[in-house]
């Protein structure tokens, strides 16, 4: 059986690996092993980033929540109690749209709470 040499798979990896790190500075561009290094790095980053957008989203909602139900006269704890008292399932996320864009309609859920927690 003849021998199979490596070199074309060898440099088809190294040219994923150099196209995904183009654009780099410098070596981390242009030499394979530093850039494999940064690569490594930049999709452990992207990996976790999208990880952390979640979270960040979620802070961002529950803020503009809780500042709306203050001008409602409750706090955000306790507004989302009473929603789950009233058996109203709502998200996070829509619940931050309309008390941003439908002011009238988040401070009719915002007496609902009130209502079922007195």
């Amino acid at each position: 059986m003849a021998r199979i040499k490596g070199g074309v798979n060898a440099k088809k990896r190294h040219n994923r690996v150099l196209k995904l790190a183009k654009g780099y500075y410098a070596a981390r561009s242009k030499q394979y092993r530093v850039a494999k290094q940064s690569v490594m790095r930049a999709l452990t980053a992207q990996f976790a980033g999208r990880k952390q957008r979640k979270r960040d989203f979620r802070k961002l909602w529950i803020t503009r929540i809780n500042a709306a139900c203050r001008m409602n006269g409750l706090s955000y704890s306790k507004f989302m109690h009473g929603l789950k008292v009233a058996d109203i399932n709502i998200n996070r996320k829509m619940l931050a749209e309309m008390a941003v864009n439908d002011k009238e309609g988040f401070a009719a859920l915002a007496e609902i709470a009130k209502s079922k927690l007195a």
